[in-house]
């Protein structure tokens, strides 16, 4: 039987076009012929009836065949992780393994990956241009990425082997019995998530000092076929950086660390003392703003599901305790009628532009407020779209402060009339500081997902296809409306916890197996299974009822 198959061709669809592909052939030799002529990025992966395939694997039966390229979301995750392959055995051949203890990824900066180097090794110019040059020797040669399965406990030992503790612990807690090894020209590792066919597809890449450590420059979204200038959020990167620290003072920086600290029935501690932190954080920034006595306006904004209105709530009673008298004030009721509200490119409403909103009567207000005046506020109706006037009117005195919040807050040109003394700026998101392993990173939009994703089934009812859909436009508008301005705020305030993705497990996993596999988010349904099924377990008692975490999966002790 399996003669005759080889001697036969297969109706492959590929687009609007039917073709005859000989059994057994590539992905890549397919994607070389019908896909990377016609295209400007070639393809890395493919999708095979639907599903993901890696380009070295072949067909074996009719099917229908897309590709994925630079241009998608998935196969820019794919040329990442790819690259840090690369990289990874760059530094371990040019340095040499008995001079490395280990190389850690740490987090993403700007539109690359920021690595710190331990050993008997000295970061310069020098190291860095070998490096690269030996970077750039393997794409020459176009050596394949080889995958292998072994058995779990197999990939335990060879990774204890190879000083990859983080590694070994992590596969300690895993159920799965396989476990998948890539290995480019001898050097093997473990990564979570498809890679390229070969070295070769890895053209585009820069390597420069940062900080202690280096960081690898990969292309971004705009420009799919070049290095971007490295533009990094200094800020961003030294709360990162703290929170990394405190992080390895609890001796939690791994999935394995944590799972390890859940087997062993040590969470208490580390629930009370993550809450303590953020507690402590809040405190500061409002003993800050209470020593600015000129300060009328706090103005608090971040991207999706970072938490504002509990840590606005939070931060409200903090300030009442250094003798202030905070009014919230929630920019979404400045929405402009629904009949004035601009449209995105496809004929949607878009509710995150500036436009969106009705600028000159939040100026017009806040001023009249700064004047002494008492000012009747709107409540927009989501329902009707329009604005209502139903509070009684506010006025403001010496010890008054308007806690602001909305994603345009940081922006001057939503408070373009008020003085820049008068305002305190405050930028939330929520900074993973949690990583698989030294080599896998946990990205912070995966964090951010997951809590929009059970907010929006327990408030709204939505399920998780919807929130994944929807999530690219999310994005989107939170990088022409808020990424570009979060250097200009006074603090940066991190809301993410290290213990929450184990809680959040319990309850995004059956909202995520609710996807079909012909729905269009299916494959990102299966990746945030696969990214949670890392994690033991942890049930949510415990958690604080004034946490941010409690404003997603609800129980808080706030309206939120």
């Amino acid at each position: 039987m399996d003669q005759d198959n080889i001697c036969r061709n297969l109706k492959v669809q590929i687009g609007d076009e039917t073709v005859d592909i000989p059994y057994g052939t590539p992905l890549a030799v397919i994607a070389d012929q019908y896909y990377d002529e016609r295209h400007e990025y070639p393809a890395l992966l493919a999708r095979v009836d639907g599903k993901l395939r890696e380009l070295h694997k072949s067909i074996r039966r009719d099917c229908r065949i897309s590709f994925v390229s630079m241009e998608d979301s998935i196969g820019r995750k794919t040329y990442r992780r790819s690259m840090n392959l690369l990289f990874l055995k760059a530094m371990y051949h040019v340095i040499g393994r008995e001079h490395l203890e280990k190389v850690v990824l740490h987090f993403a900066v700007g539109d690359g990956f920021y690595y710190t180097v331990h050993g008997d090794v000295a970061i310069d110019d020098e190291l860095i241009g070998k490096v690269k040059r030996y970077m750039h020797s393997l794409v020459e040669k176009e050596i394949p990425l080889m995958k292998r399965d072994v058995n779990t406990q197999e990939a335990i030992s060879l990774f204890h082997q190879y000083g990859m503790y983080d590694k070994e612990k992590l596969f300690r807690y895993r159920r799965v019995s396989r476990v998948n090894i890539y290995d480019v020209d001898g050097f093997e590792d473990y990564f979570y998530g498809f890679m390229v066919n070969h070295t070769g597809y890895l053209k585009v890449f820069d390597l420069l000092r940062y900080e202690e450590g280096i960081v690898l420059l990969m292309p971004g979204k705009e420009q799919p076929d070049r290095i971007a200038p490295f533009t990094p959020s200094k800020k961003v990167f030294q709360v990162q950086k703290e929170a990394e620290v405190w992080a390895e003072k609890l001796d939690v920086s791994t999935v394995g660390d944590l799972n390890e600290r859940i087997s062993q029935g040590k969470m208490n501690q580390l629930f009370l003392v993550s809450e303590a932190l953020q507690e402590g954080r809040i405190a500061r920034i409002a003993e800050e703003i209470a020593s600015r006595p000129t300060v009328k306006f706090v103005m608090i904004a971040g991207p999706s599901s970072s938490g504002k209105t509990t840590f606005s709530r939070r931060l409200s009673i903090q300030l009442i305790a250094h003798g202030l008298k905070p009014h919230p004030i929630s920019v979404d009721n400045y929405f402009r009628p629904r009949k004035e509200t601009p449209r995105d490119k496809n004929g949607e409403y878009d509710f995150e532009c500036l436009e969106a909103l009705d600028v000159e009567l939040f100026n017009q207000d806040m001023n009249r407020l700064l004047e002494g005046e008492a000012v009747q506020l709107p409540t927009y109706n989501f329902v009707s779209g329009e604005r209502e006037y139903r509070d009684a009117p506010l006025s403001i005195g010496e010890d008054d402060v308007l806690v602001i919040e909305g994603i345009h807050c940081l922006n001057d040109a939503f408070s373009y009339s008020l003085p820049k003394e008068k305002k305190y700026k405050i930028y939330i998101s929520a900074l993973t500081q949690l990583n698989v392993d030294e080599h896998n990173r946990i990205p912070t939009t995966d964090g951010r997902l997951l809590r929009r994703m059970i907010r929006d089934n327990r408030t709204r009812g939505t399920n998780a296809r919807e929130t994944i859909a929807r999530w690219p436009s999310v994005r989107r508008g939170e990088e022409n409306n808020i990424f570009p301005y979060q250097e200009e705020a006074d603090v940066i305030f991190n809301s993410a916890l290290l213990y929450e993705l184990s809680v959040l497990k319990m309850y995004a996993e059956p909202l995520l197996f609710q996807v079909q596999r012909e729905d269009k988010e299916y494959d990102e349904a299966v990746r945030l299974l696969k990214f949670l099924d890392y994690f033991l377990p942890m049930p949510s008692e415990e958690v604080p009822h004034n946490s941010i975490l409690r404003e997603f999966i609800g129980g808080s002790c706030f309206d939120v």
